[in-house]
């Protein structure tokens, strides 16, 4: 909790500490004020989760972190439900074309069905992706570029695959701990901007209302993010085996 107090204990009174300051995991629990969402009584709780992170902040880094125009052209690394949210995103503000990068093929049929335009399996290239991006599917580069994998060596693929003299690439994916990121600085002094983004910018308490009523207005279908669901928090860990599988994008548990 924010004031350093847990509301979970064992069998045995040692604390069980919070989860991303939610502990999610469990039938009930108690959270801070701030980490509280007031949303509409309407919302089907098995799909307003969805706004809880991945979702959200793909959306949000294409809306507000990177502010993607109509007409831009985007590419996207990594097709799991971070990544599809991205492309529907840009889908939704207008981009003219969408380059769905990954090493799954399998992934390509979601990513065309809600808005890709081209897929690409860097794993068959004869080149680093960045250059087959930047010189085979374009010129010069996409406008805005983002990762959503957590992989170092795709962050800068990312930013290198991004326009010469404006191409914006945002960093969404979490990389492990102690890792780091690197290019030669001639990618940035030519004009590129590498940034990150958290929560795709979205507010929670004010913003995750706004979109759980848009979706309930039928504005932003987000149905086909869940790809599996569970019964019973004793479920939980088929849920996370689901997630490691490759075939799931979002897995909820309901009890």
């Amino acid at each position: 909790m924010p004031d350093g107090t847990v509301r979970f204990h064992d069998k045995e009174g040692q604390p069980i500490y919070h989860f991303m300051g939610c502990s999610t995991m469990s039938e009930y629990s108690v959270i801070a004020e701030i980490s509280c969402a007031k949303i509409s009584v309407d919302a089907p709780l098995d799909r307003a989760c969805l706004f809880g992170c991945g979702v959200s902040t793909g959306l949000g880094a294409v809306w507000n972190t990177c502010k993607v125009e109509v007409n831009s052209t985007v590419a996207v690394f990594g097709l799991g439900a971070v990544g599809l949210a991205v492309i529907q995103g840009a889908k939704m503000a207008g981009a003219s074309r969408i380059i769905a990068v990954d090493t799954n093929a399998g992934k390509f049929e979601a990513a065309t069905s809600i808005g890709a335009t081209d897929t690409v399996d860097s794993s068959k290239l004869e080149k680093p992706v960045q250059q087959h991006i930047a010189g085979v599917l374009t010129k010069w580069g996409v406008d805005y570029s983002f990762d959503c994998t957590g992989n170092t060596d795709v962050m800068r693929a990312a930013l290198e695959c991004s326009h010469r003299g404006w191409g914006t690439s945002c960093v969404i994916g979490v990389a492990a701990c102690g890792q780091e990121i690197s290019t030669r600085p001639f990618q940035l002094v030519t004009g590129r901007c590498w940034k990150g983004t958290a929560f795709g910018g979205f507010k929670s308490r004010k913003d995750v209302p706004v979109l759980v009523q848009k979706n309930l207005d039928g504005e932003l279908p987000i149905d086909h993010f869940v790809t599996h669901e569970f019964i019973g928090v004793n479920s939980t860990n088929d849920a996370i085996e689901a997630l490691h599988g490759g075939g799931c994008l979002r897995a909820v548990v309901k009890y």
